[in-house]
């Protein structure tokens, strides 16, 4: 293994069964890795975008409280809530819809936490991919990460900044 940056188009890339035979297939294989650090950027873009979607949906959820006298007086001075009449089998209740605040950390969901997890994962699997083909030491693989990152940040870049999406 080189322990200095070398330029040979004959570098395997992760496995000895992924070595470029040409200049076609090194070419190929650079493409490859522009490709995958393109989606390792969207991956994060696409977190961004899943927190997103997770927090307009806690600011959506909202909640009924059907209480007596002392309950209405003390929900009445919440800004975050509303009257309104619910009927249930013809009988007319006086409720008070509620929107619950959000807080910076919300209550584990399932249907918000796994698909989060999995693209951190993806993202991760991604990122030790492309670090593997950093540490070849081929200057062509290293440049084509370059290459990649920049494209990904030029193309989803303006979606996401520290930690919060913009769309």
């Amino acid at each position: 293994m080189n322990m200095a940056f070398f330029t040979a188009t004959n570098t395997p890339l992760y496995s000895n069964s992924w070595t470029p035979n040409s200049a076609g297939a090194y070419a190929g294989t650079c493409i490859f890795l522009i490709i995958l650090a393109i989606i390792f950027r969207a991956t994060f873009t696409a977190k961004a975008y899943l927190d997103a979607q997770a927090v307009k949906s806690a600011l959506k959820r909202r909640y009924v409280v059907v209480e007596g006298a002392a309950a209405e007086e003390k929900i009445a001075s919440d800004a975050n809530s509303m009257t309104g009449i619910l009927t249930t089998n013809g009988v007319a209740e006086n409720v008070r819809i509620v929107e619950a605040p959000v807080h910076n950390a919300q209550p584990w969901r399932f249907s918000v936490d796994l698909p989060r997890a999995a693209v951190m994962t993806c993202a991760a699997g991604v990122g030790y991919l492309l670090m593997l083909a950093v540490m070849t030491y081929n200057v062509g693989y290293f440049l084509s990460v370059l290459a990649g990152t920049f494209l990904g940040e030029l193309a989803f870049g303006r979606f996401y900044h520290d930690g919060v999406m913009t769309m």
